[in-house]
């Protein structure tokens, strides 16, 4: 199993930056996938980036060039650096490990945290 506690959340004009953070309660490099999500109001929830333990990262094309995903193994932690803000980035965004078994795969997520890109 694997418990994640997301934080760094919170109001931010356009154009602004925030960093979301992402505890787990294992090595994150024993994790084969990382990823953020996000869920805006009335919307599924979408992958917005992840990183695989061959170091590999994949980014939604919405936030492409303005988001960057990273992980320090010595904190189990990993990172989305999020840049120039628009309002459409407004979400509850959730952190995501996903383990892969013979059998399947089993996905984690945190709690959530809210981003709200307002002026």
């Amino acid at each position: 199993q694997v418990q994640l506690v997301e934080s760094g959340g919170g109001l931010v004009q356009p154009g602004g930056s925030l960093r979301l953070s992402c505890a787990a309660s294992r090595r994150i490099s024993s994790i084969n996938v990382m990823g953020w999500y996000r869920q805006a109001p009335g919307k599924q929830r979408e992958l917005v980036a992840a990183i695989t333990t061959s170091g590999g990262t994949n980014y939604a094309d919405s936030v492409k060039g303005r988001f960057t995903m990273s992980g320090d193994n010595t904190k189990n932690t990993v990172y989305l650096q999020m840049n120039g803000l628009k309002p459409e980035d407004t979400a509850v965004y959730y952190c995501n490990a996903q383990l892969h078994f013979p059998i399947g795969k089993s996905d984690y997520w945190g709690q959530g945290t809210q981003v709200t890109v307002s002026s």
